[in-house]
């Protein structure tokens, strides 16, 4: 594999000397002749190149000055993610990814091989040998990114590998990486890591206020007023946040008495889809809608659902936490 990625890496490098041409070939089966379909540049959201379907694709032609990732779109529907490099490269429609050049060609060789390790995770019953296995695609991903780390195919990896290393990690490592730091979604996972950092365990909380059907309600309406305050950012769509409730709802019947209060906190959703899962799921704890990204981008939130548990002066005592490991943690700070 490390050869494979190093003959990738120098392949790189030879071609951005100078401007080449791409022909991209998008199928586009579901729309009608005439539609237009867009290239956009994946990191930046730059809009690259524009064609119009003609017999069931999109044929995209023009110069490029070195490898980049794009994302070709119709009316808002993805079509393909792929690597923007010199020859002809056709978008395959089963994975949406291009194939048929030498970038394309190995980062779809990556993705193949970790989602052999995915399903062999997701298939596995024994937790200790699924951990074996998680541990050997964490080691292909680095190896993979490391190989790679001045090349398109490096930076899609390591967006990938990215959430699953702690804040002050992913600092480190893109520090020691700067080339990484090129990129503007490499940069806004800097951003959120010095968010999470600065809000993690035994800080102090940061407020923030959100206006809905003109009624503004902070954080601060309910934390460090003389309570333990347990916040889940949450969203209807979300399964983890749903089958997260079971644990929540255990954690209320047991402490609701006990000085200890319980918010909701609707992130990334539309508000009638909040109020309305509130209605279905039996939501007993307030909870304030329409938050979006104010309060994720605030304290580094990169998934949901996301609990804290707050101190009664409002300084954190744990966060990130879920089911057994949140229980031990209410178990272990309330009094």
């Amino acid at each position: 594999m490390r050869k494979t990625f190093l003959a990738l890496a120098l392949a790189a490098v030879g071609v951005a000397s100078a401007q080449i041409p791409y022909k991209v070939i998008v199928p586009v089966p579901d729309k009608p002749e005439g539609t237009m379909a867009y290239m956009y540049n994946f990191d930046t959201g730059v809009l690259v190149d524009s064609a119009e379907v003609a017999a069931q694709k999109a044929v995209f032609t023009g110069d490029v000055d070195e490898p980049y990732i794009v994302k070709v779109f119709a009316d808002d529907k993805t079509y393909g993610t792929l690597v923007l490099e010199q020859g002809t490269s056709t978008v395959n429609q089963e994975r949406l990814m291009g194939v048929g050049t030498m970038l394309n060609d190995q980062l779809v060789e990556c993705m193949d091989s970790l989602k052999v390790y995915s399903d062999a995770i997701r298939n596995e019953d024994d937790e200790e040998k699924a951990m074996e296995i998680y541990d050997k695609a964490m080691r292909y991903y680095l190896a993979g990114i490391m190989d790679n780390i001045d090349s398109p195919v490096g930076y899609f990896l390591f967006l990938d590998y990215a959430p699953a290393m702690e804040a002050q990690e992913l600092l480190d490592f893109v520090k020691a990486n700067p080339s990484l730091g090129e990129y503007r979604r490499v940069r806004n996972m800097m951003d959120s890591a010095n968010h999470t950092l600065e809000t993690g365990v035994g800080r102090p909380f940061a407020d923030f206020e959100v206006t809905y059907n003109g009624v503004t309600k902070k954080l601060s309406d309910y934390v460090g007023k003389g309570k333990y305050v347990i916040v889940d950012f949450w969203a209807s769509w979300c399964g983890p946040c749903r089958r997260e409730m079971k644990t929540l709802k255990e954690l209320y019947s047991q402490y609701k008495d006990k000085g200890v209060d319980f918010l909701g906190v609707a992130v990334w959703d539309e508000p009638a889809a909040s109020e309305a899962a509130i209605k279905e799921l039996e939501i007993p704890w307030e909870c304030i809608i329409d938050a979006q990204q104010i309060p994720t981008d605030l304290y580094g939130i990169n998934g949901i659902p996301h609990i804290i548990l707050f101190d009664k002066d409002g300084t954190i005592l744990s966060r990130g936490k879920q089911g057994s490991e949140l229980k031990a943690d209410v178990a272990k700070f309330v009094r």
